[in-house]
Formats: structure tokens, C-alpha cells, sequence
């Protein structure tokens, strides 16, 4: 199994701003654990979208790798974020958030669908010239609140763009939370069967009393990668208000025997302090 902490996207809604000192303290306590695969560190956005990611780039230059085998992601929404992205060695994978639901691209993006499929394209580009790997999440995979067209015929022809591309990894996101379990493993194991050349991962959000049958359902469709977040903090700010919370690391990381009851304690009591 991979695990991806995402302590970005629990930190990027939150007020007061939380200092560069303590991200980096916080992002450098989590590569010391070697726990997981990859960590969604930060994101090249607009400062006056995610006022809490400005610092992203102070944080990746104080990050500290030498004794971890755990790879760093940075959320991109544009080319200039991919720019600067792949400016950092430290930075191994770019994340770009792709919807099937043209009303949320917009929101989240401020582009068309059309155009972020361009974008994807020519950041696709970028990341292998420099030696990168772009990991597409594809939000509203499970449905959408606006009443655009959703069907899992849209989702089976988006993962058949993305493989002609040649894009290696794609994250099937649950952006508000709708999807149950039948509809996560239905789903999740149409992606798996029908594009093994891609790794199909999974960026659900949900409640406390769902997320264990939840991550089974992923499970038993085949799915290997699973993005989580401490305490099920966060969720995606442009999405509606009433989100459901990310799925809780903790959950993942006791489900699939990574970590002991201890050592969860104190990764939760970490990320406490981080946001106390």
C-alpha cells in the first residue's frame, strides 16, 4: 500500500496564518518517521487563493531529506505554479487538480475544462523534462453538488485521455463526499481492471462513523494508494461549505498495520501543536 499524508490540504483553509517555522518543524517531524510514501507538502497557488500556502517555497527549501525514503508532492493549478514548482529538487511529484464538472474546474482553477486539458498537457511535458512526475487528482470523480453531467461512462473516458497522454498516476477524488461504499469499490475497480498501466489511487473525503468502510471498499477493488490527513482535517475551500473532513491518516495507518496506537498518538499530537 502507498499512504500520501496530506498535511497540506488540512492546513490550507485554516486561520490564523500558521508560521513557516513551525510548517517546517511539523513537515520535517513527518519525513523523520519514514512512514509514508509520499507527503502533500504545499502548493505553488496564488497567495490570495491559499494566503495559508504563501510560504511554500521558504518551506521546501528547509525541508530536510537526507534520511528519508518519503517524496514530496506540491499542488500546481497553472503553469507558473509548475514552473516554480519544478524549480526544487526536493519536489517529486506536482499535483494538478482535474474536475469532470466544468462549474468546479472553473472554481478551483479559474479555466475551462478544455483548458486545463491543455495545461495538463504542457505541464505533463515540463514535469519530464525536469524529472518530475505529474500525479493528476480527478475531482468530482464520484458526482458533483451543481448539476452538471456526471456518469462513470465521463470518468472511464477521462482515465482513457489521461493514459494516451501518458500520465502515470491519477487520484480519483471524492471532492464532497458523496460517494459511498458500493460506489467507491464499483468505481475504483473499473479503474483498476480496465487501466493497469496507470496506478489508480483514492483522495476520499468522509465522516468518522464512514471511513473504515470506506477504505475497505478501495481496498477490495484493487486500489494500492490512499491519501489521508491527521485528524481528518481539511477539504477542498472552493468546494461547497458543508464538506465532510479528509479521510483521518490515522484510520489508514491502523487499517493497514503502518503504525502502533503510540505512534499514532504522537503523530496526532504533532499535528495538534502545529495548529494550536
Amino acid at each position: 500500500m502507498k499512504l500520501i499524508e496530506c498535511p497540506r490540504d488540512a492546513i490550507q483553509g485554516l486561520k490564523p496564518f500558521i508560521s513557516t517555522d513551525k510548517k517546517v518543524a511539523y513537515l520535517n517531524y513527518l519525513l523523520s518517521l519514514n512512514l509514508f510514501d509520499v507527503i502533500d507538502f504545499g502548493s505553488f497557488v496564488s497567495p490570495k487563493a491559499m494566503p495559508q500556502m504563501a510560504d511554500t517555497s521558504e518551506v521546501i527549501e528547509r525541508l530536510d531529506k537526507s534520511t528519508s525514503q518519503t517524496k514530496l508532492l506540491a499542488i500546481i493549478a497553472n503553469e507558473r505554479g509548475a514552473t516554480d514548482a519544478v524549480r526544487y529538487q526536493n519536489v517529486d511529484f506536482l499535483g494538478f487538480p482535474f474536475s469532470v464538472s466544468e462549474t468546479f474546474q472553473q472554481r478551483n482553477t479559474n479555466s475551462s475544462i478544455a483548458e486545463s486539458l491543455d495545461v495538463v498537457k504542457r505541464i505533463n511535458e515540463l514535469s519530464l523534462e525536469k524529472n518530475k512526475e505529474l500525479v493528476v487528482y480527478l475531482s468530482m470523480a464520484f458526482g458533483n453538488p451543481y448539476g452538471d453531467e456526471w456518469n462513470e461512462e465521463i470518468i472511464t473516458k477521462w482515465l482513457k485521455v489521461f493514459s494516451e497522454i501518458g500520465i502515470k498516476t491519477i487520484s480519483l477524488s471524492d471532492t464532497i463526499g458523496v460517494a459511498n461504499a458500493e460506489s467507491i469499490e464499483r468505481i475504483c475497480k473499473h479503474a483498476v481492471q480496465n487501466f493497469p498501466e496507470m496506478e489508480i489511487g483514492v483522495h476520499l473525503h468522509t465522516t468518522p462513523e464512514t471511513s473504515l468502510s470506506k477504505i475497505k471498499a478501495a481496498e477490495n477493488s484493487g486500489i494500492k494508494r490512499f491519501d489521508g490527513a491527521m485528524l481528518g482535517y481539511g477539504g477542498c475551500p472552493m468546494a461547497k461549505d458543508d464538506l465532510t473532513g479528509n479521510m483521518p491518516m490515522e484510520d489508514l495507518l491502523s487499517h493497514f498495520n503502518v503504525a502502533n496506537e503510540v505512534q499514532i498518538e504522537e503523530m496526532k499530537g504533532k499535528f495538534l501543536e502545529l495548529i494550536g
